[in-house]
């Protein structure tokens, strides 16, 4: 391009997104008739509960609900959120100040860093972890201190790693449990230590909690601790537990002070969510106790028992009380590097699943295989790669 226009500097401190970039190249494959198994991405590919949908068309139809919504979210919405909370969890939130209905909770994590963190601030990052904690943090010019969490510590913090560091310019501290990539579950006791740690610290925790209810028979909130509304905020999504990730719903619960500055940097960003998607959303909050069962919990095991066999073809060892929507494991040793197998597998046994450096360094030699796909396709997946990976 004949120009001497250049992007923002901030575009140098991030990489094009892992799954954006290795799509291009399995969309490449497939289209010269590889027919790539992608086992990588966390995509639920069952449908939402029937009433779900037919709430959204029934709005759809009704032509006086297409304009622009309050950026709060409608009554409606917040109020199931509430009412899913006191349900599942037994934790008490105010609909009206408490909680903050989101975009999905990709958003919130822009929202909240931009209500929390000034430039050259300090923000905390698991390593492993969801690489969008770093990008958006350093888009917005925070530094990343990451912390460690380890397979000999179950993928928890290491509280007394975390004492010795200097937390004197630390604002926000991102956690999620249960854990993406590892699996490692939310534990009463790693909640508790989180409250604490922010109060004396004076640390905002932002638990990301979107996986609670898949494989997991005992969902838990940071919330539940007495005092977390305090100092801790917590995401909750729509996209993994009801089987909704193109519908861009999620929320954030924390006290009424911290939703005001939330909602102050959101209302200058979007203008709210289809009415339609709102009132669908409430409905998809009351779905019952069995359809949850059969969705996240047996569905779910279905897959996860083919999941472990690829896991043991492959001479990977894993934890087999890790819960979610994927099974991470470690590679074995003679494998120099974690991409030495991911790439075999992909090229020789068309199947595609995720390396685990992309979620920071202490996930160099693990690999993480995704449940979202149908039981036919992970089984045809598990007999490729016993056919062509020895």
């Amino acid at each position: 391009m004949d120009t001497k226009i250049q992007p923002a500097d901030r575009l140098s401190l991030v990489s094009e997104y892992y799954f954006s970039r290795k799509l291009k190249e399995v969309a490449q494959l497939n289209a010269e008739g590889k027919d790539i198994i992608s086992l990588a991405i966390g995509s639920p590919d069952m449908p939402p509960s029937e009433q779900t949908v037919e709430k959204l068309c029934e709005v759809a139809h009704d032509p006086t609900a297409h304009g622009y919504q309050p950026t709060m979210g409608i009554p409606e919405l917040r109020e199931a959120m509430a009412d899913f909370y006191k349900r599942w969890y037994d934790v008490d939130l105010d609909p009206k100040t408490e909680i903050q209905p989101l975009i999905g909770s990709k958003e919130g994590i822009l929202h909240v860093t931009l209500a929390f963190v000034n430039p050259g601030d300090e923000v905390l990052v698991p390593n492993p972890g969801y690489p969008t904690y770093t990008s958006l943090s350093k888009i917005l010019g925070a530094k990343i201190v990451n912390y460690n969490l380890r397979e000999d510590n179950g993928w928890q913090p290491d509280f007394d790693e975390l004492e010795q560091m200097d937390l004197s310019k630390v604002k926000l501290m991102w956690t999620n449990y249960p854990n993406m990539p590892t699996g490692g579950n939310a534990r009463r006791e790693t909640y508790e230590r989180l409250v604490q740690f922010a109060k004396d610290h004076q640390i905002v925790v932002v638990n990301d909690n979107p996986y609670s209810f898949i494989l997991n028979d005992h969902p838990m909130s940071l919330l539940q601790v007495p005092g977390a509304k305090d100092c801790c905020i917590e995401f909750n999504s729509m996209s993994k537990s009801h089987n909704m990730p193109g519908w861009r719903v999620g929320m954030c619960a924390t006290n009424a002070t911290f939703i005001s500055w939330i909602l102050k940097i959101k209302s200058n960003i979007d203008s709210g969510t289809f009415r339609g998607l709102q009132l669908a959303a409430a409905e998809a909050y009351r779905n019952s106790e069995k359809w949850h069962h059969e969705a996240n919990i047996e569905t779910y095991g279905r897959r996860r028992q083919y999941a472990e066999q690829i896991m043991d073809v492959l001479g990977c060892t894993y934890d087999p009380n890790q819960v979610g929507m994927f099974l991470w494991g470690k590679i074995p040793e003679k494998y120099a590097d974690v991409e030495d197998l991911t790439e075999k597998v992909l090229h020789e046994a068309r199947v595609f699943i995720t390396p685990g450096f992309i979620f920071g360094s202490n996930g160099q030699r693990y690999i993480r295989i995704s449940l979202c796909a149908k039981e036919d396709k992970i089984k045809e997946a598990l007999e490729r790669i016993k056919n062509k990976i020895k």
